[in-house]
C-alpha cells in the first residue's frame, strides 16, 4: 500500500505544515499540491465544497506527493466511509465531544475486527494499492477535532480512545465555547490557556496536536511549543492576499507616478 508519508513525517519527530483548500475546483487544488505542502486538507465542513468537488480535488492532489486530507461535515459514518473510499488518507472530524465521538469516529473509520467501516474502496484502490484493504486501517490518519468547552471537560476520555492518532484545535469555536473573541492566532487568555492545555494532555497521551493558524510566524511558534500539523491561511485566503499585494503596488504607483515601484510581483 501506498505509504501515507505523513505518518512517517510524525515518526520522525517532525511537522507537517498542511494547506487548506475552500475552492472547490480541481486545478486550483493540483496548483496548491505542486507547491510543496507536506500535506493539503479539503475542507467539506465550511464553504462550498461539496463531495464530487472533492474527489476531483483529490485526483489533483495524487499528481504530487502531498498526502490528501479531508474535513468532513460531521461525524456521521456515511460521509467518513465515503471520503475514505475516495482515497483521502486522513480525516479531520468536527466537534469530538466526548469518549463515545471518539470511539465511533475511529470505528466508522476502520475495517473489522478494528472497527465496522463498510467495504467499498472504489477509488482508493487506485490511490492506495491493491493491498489497501489490508492496511487501511494502520494507514489512515483520524484527527477529532478538539472546539469546545464540553470537549476541554472529556478531554483525557477522548485521548485515551484506541486508535484515534491525533487531534485538530479549531481557536474559533474553542474560543466561542468559552465566551472569548473568535479568531486563529492573537487568543484572548483563557482561550490561550486552554490551548496549552490541550497540547499538554495529548503529549501526555502520545497523540499528535494539530492546529489551525492565520499566519506563518504564529505557526511556527506552535511547531516550537509541540505542534505537529500546523495549518497557515487557505487557498481563498492567499488568492486575495496575493491579489491586494499586486493590487496595492499598482494603484500606489498610479497614483503617484514619481514613486519608484519596489519588488517583483
Amino acid at each position: 500500500m501506498r505509504e501515507n508519508r505523513l505518518r512517517a513525517l510524525w515518526k520522525s519527530g517532525g511537522a507537517a505544515v498542511n494547506g487548506w483548500l475552500a475552492i472547490p475546483n480541481g486545478f486550483a487544488t493540483e496548483v496548491m499540491a505542486h507547491q510543496g505542502w507536506d500535506t493539503l486538507t479539503i475542507d467539506v465542513q465550511h464553504g462550498v465544497v461539496d463531495y464530487q468537488a472533492m474527489v476531483q480535488m483529490l485526483q489533483a492532489i495524487s499528481t504530487t506527493e502531498t498526502v490528501p486530507v479531508v474535513r468532513v461535515p460531521w461525524l456521521e459514518p456515511g460521509i467518513l466511509m465515503k471520503t475514505l473510499d475516495a482515497g483521502a488518507y486522513g480525516v479531520i472530524c468536527p466537534m469530538v465531544n466526548t469518549r463515545e465521538d471518539a470511539q465511533k469516529l475511529v470505528a466508522w473509520t476502520s475495517y473489522a475486527p478494528r472497527g465496522v467501516r463498510s467495504f467499498g474502496p472504489v477509488r482508493a484502490l487506485y490511490y492506495g494499492g491493491a493491498d489497501y484493504p489490508q492496511h487501511a486501517n494502520d494507514t489512515i490518519v483520524r484527527f477529532a477535532m478538539i472546539e469546545t468547552a464540553q470537549a476541554l471537560d472529556n478531554l483525557d476520555d477522548i485521548l485515551s480512545v484506541e486508535g484515534l492518532d491525533a487531534i485538530y484545535i479549531g481557536p474559533s469555536d474553542l474560543s466561542l465555547s468559552l465566551g472569548c473573541t473568535p479568531t486563529f492566532d492573537d487568543l484572548d487568555p483563557k482561550a490561550a490557556q486552554a490551548v496549552d492545555y490541550i497540547l499538554e494532555r495529548a503529549k501526555a497521551h502520545g497523540v499528535v496536536a494539530g492546529i489551525h493558524n492565520g499566519r506563518a510566524d504564529v505557526a511556527l511558534a506552535r511547531i516550537a511549543k509541540g505542534f505537529q500539523f500546523v495549518t497557515v491561511s487557505s487557498d481563498a485566503r492567499l488568492l486575495a492576499a496575493g491579489s491586494q499585494q499586486i493590487l496595492g503596488a499598482m494603484r500606489a504607483q498610479l497614483q503617484n507616478p514619481a514613486t519608484p515601484a519596489s519588488g517583483s510581483y
